[in-house]
């Protein structure tokens, strides 16, 4: 199954699902900004690949812009060369609009994610020749108020129905790219790596989140995941 399928399974899964208060907005940039995402997977996700990264889900100011796991605008449309149409969610929160290439605002998770690969790379191309991004989960879930709800934070009922369809397409996506390793950014990530594809003869890992609410990324978060990367035996 290639990634397109992998994906229209996938939304076809979410449709239907709905969350209660306190979530009030669910954006999915799967479909709205299904563009830019189609040419992610066009440009970068062909073929098999050594690690695979997973996030957990989208930031309202990455992905949930552009369509691409931690899609902060410029390294995106400037280093990635990705630059697509982007509609609307059906209910748009009034504090979260989705502006697509001409949001100002940057996520800070996916500067420090794709600047890492930018500086310790060089080419898009030489990145991707062993690496692939992707999320766990392509859902944000928002508040009244717009702040984030992570999608462990959700009652169980709506949680079991929301893994299961996000549990079959990372299962898929594993092996659509039969890495050797799969490397959470985070440590939820990379439990739910472990649950879908512990069975697996691959290596399983993790390494620090890029969250400016982590203290210890804020004080340099490239060396920690270089540091991460070589005690799991992934190196440049």
């Amino acid at each position: 199954m290639d990634l397109e399928q992998i994906t229209d399974h996938l939304v076809a899964e979410l449709a239907p699902l709905s969350f209660a208060q306190p979530v009030t907005h669910v954006y999915n940039p799967l479909v709205y900004a299904r563009a830019a995402w189609d040419l992610y997977c066009r440009k970068y996700g062909q073929g098999p690949r050594e690690v695979l990264m997973l996030g957990m889900n989208p930031g309202p100011f990455g992905m949930g812009q552009v369509g691409v796991p931690f899609g902060e605008v410029g390294h995106v449309r400037d280093w990635l060369g990705i630059e697509a149409p982007i509609g609307k969610p059906p209910v748009e929160h009034p504090k979260r609009p989705i502006k697509g290439f001409e949001c100002s605002r940057s996520e800070v998770s996916g500067a420090r994610l794709w600047g890492w690969a930018r500086e310790g790379f060089g080419t898009p191309e030489v990145f991707f020749a062993r690496f692939f991004v992707t999320n766990y989960c392509p859902l944000v879930f928002m508040e009244e108020s717009g702040r984030n709800r992570v999608p462990e934070k959700l009652p169980k009922a709506e949680k079991e129905p929301l893994f299961a369809a996000c549990d079959r397409a990372l299962r898929r996506s594993i092996e659509h790219f039969a890495p050797r390793y799969v490397i959470g950014v985070g440590k939820f990530a990379e439990a739910k790596a472990r649950e879908v594809a512990g069975d697996l003869d691959l290596v399983i890992g993790a390494i620090p989140h890029p969250s400016p609410a982590s203290p210890l990324a804020n004080r340099g978060w490239a060396p920690l995941v270089d540091a991460a990367l070589e005690r799991i035996g992934v190196t440049r």
